[in-house]
C-alpha cells in the first residue's frame, strides 16, 4: 500500500454525522443564542441548558475543536464564547440567522436520511409520505407550527443569496417583480428596499399570505410589496417584468419543471427576466457537492424532485421560448439561473 494515501478522508466523511449532530444539538439547545450575551463557563452553560455533567466538556470542547466555539482558559474556569461566524449566523436574535434550516434538519431530515439506502433502491421518498398520503406541501402547510419552522428555515438558508442577487443584478430598469413561492416575502422586501421603483408581489399558497403580510408591514414596505395567494400549478402567474423562483424548480420532476418554466415565460413581460435561485450543479457534475447532495435530499423528500445543471436549465428555457440563459454565482454553492425573454 502506498505511504502517500491514508483513510482519513474516508473516515471523516463516513463518520461526518458525529460532527453534524453535535452542531445540530447545539442549535437545538440555543447554545449560540445564550452565549450572545457574553462568555460562560461550563457549569454556567450546564445550568442554562440542562446538560448533564458527564459529557459536558466533551460536547463543548468538540464545538471548540470544530471551530464553532472559542474558549479562554482551561478546566472549570474556562470560558466559552461564540466565534464571529456563530455569533452572526446562529444567534436567533441576529438578522443573519441561518439556524432555522438547521432546526428543520435536526427535527426532520436527520432521521429521514437514515433511510437513504432504501430511497436509492426504491426511488421513493422516506419522509412523512411513507405513512401519510397526500401532497407533501399540503401536509406541511396544514400544520401551522411546521409551516412557520419551514418558513424560518427557508429564510435562513436563502437570505445570503437574496442579498447577493439584489447586489449583482441591476433591477433598476424594471417596474414589476414577482417572486413565485415567495414564502415570507424575504426576497421581495430585499429587492424593494434596494430598488425603490419596483412594485413587488410575493405569490404563495393561502396559509402563507397572513405571515408574509405581517412581515411586509413590519418592514415598512406595504405600499410597494404585497403577498397574494395562489397555486403555481393551478393558477396563471401574475404578469411581471422579473419573475423569480427560489428553491422551487428542484422540488419537481422534469415534466413539472418544464411546465413551471413555460408558465414563467407566459407571464414575463417582453424584455424581462426569469430567475431560478438554486444550487445549480456544474455541467460536468464534479464540483458542486452540495448541489448533488441536495438533489439526494429531494429524493428523500419528494416523489420526483431533483437538482439540475446549467445546461439542463438552458435546454428547458430555450424550449419554452426564452432567448438565452446564463448562470450567475451567488453565495456558496447557490447560483441564479437567469433566462432572458
Amino acid at each position: 500500500m502506498s505511504s502517500e494515501i491514508d483513510p482519513g478522508h474516508i473516515l471523516q466523511t463516513g463518520l461526518g454525522f458525529f460532527a453534524s449532530k453535535t452542531l445540530l444539538s447545539a442549535v437545538e439547545l440555543e447554545l449560540f443564542t445564550k452565549l450572545a450575551a457574553g462568555a460562560l463557563t461550563g457549569p454556567q452553560i450546564a445550568r442554562q441548558t440542562g446538560l448533564h455533567p458527564r459529557s459536558l466538556y466533551d460536547f463543548l470542547d468538540a464545538l471548540v475543536s470544530l471551530g464553532f466555539l472559542e474558549r479562554a482558559g482551561d478546566g472549570p474556569e474556562g470560558q466559552y464564547s461564540n466565534t464571529a461566524e456563530t455569533a452572526a449566523f446562529l444567534d436567533k436574535r441576529s438578522g443573519a440567522y441561518v439556524g432555522g434550516f438547521l432546526e428543520m434538519a435536526n427535527a426532520r431530515l436527520y432521521q429521514f436520511w437514515g433511510d437513504l439506502t432504501t430511497a436509492l433502491k426504491t426511488g421513493k421518498p422516506q419522509n412523512e409520505l411513507k405513512t401519510r398520503k397526500g401532497n407533501p406541501f399540503e401536509i406541511l402547510y396544514a400544520d401551522e407550527r411546521r409551516l412557520e419552522q419551514f418558513l424560518r428555515a427557508m429564510h435562513g438558508v436563502q437570505i445570503g443569496n437574496f442579498v447577493a442577487l439584489a447586489s449583482k443584478v441591476n433591477f433598476s430598469h424594471y417596474a414589476s417583480f414577482l417572486d413565485v413561492g415567495g414564502a415570507n416575502a424575504s426576497l421581495s422586501t430585499i429587492v424593494a428596499r434596494q430598488f425603490p421603483q419596483l412594485h413587488c408581489t410575493s405569490f404563495d399558497l393561502a396559509p402563507v399570505v397572513p405571515i408574509a403580510t405581517r412581515l411586509i408591514a413590519a418592514a415598512g414596505l406595504a405600499d410597494r410589496v404585497k403577498a397574494v395567494p395562489g397555486d403555481f400549478f393551478k393558477d396563471a402567474l401574475p404578469r411581471a417584468d422579473v419573475i423569480t423562483m427560489g428553491n422551487i424548480l428542484h422540488d419537481w420532476d422534469e415534466r413539472q419543471k418544464k411546465a413551471l418554466i413555460a408558465k414563467a415565460y407566459a407571464a414575463v413581460n417582453p424584455g424581462g427576466l426569469f430567475i431560478a435561485i438554486e444550487n445549480v450543479i456544474d455541467d460536468a457534475r464534479r464540483k458542486n457537492s452540495f448541489g448533488l447532495l441536495m438533489s439526494l435530499n429531494m429524493l428523500i423528500e419528494l416523489p420526483g424532485g431533483f437538482d439540475y445543471t446549467g445546461a439542463q436549465f438552458n435546454t428547458w428555457c430555450l424550449q419554452a421560448g426564452f432567448a438565452r440563459t446564463e448562470i450567475l454565482p451567488l453565495a456558496g454553492p447557490t447560483s441564479a439561473a437567469i433566462a432572458y425573454k
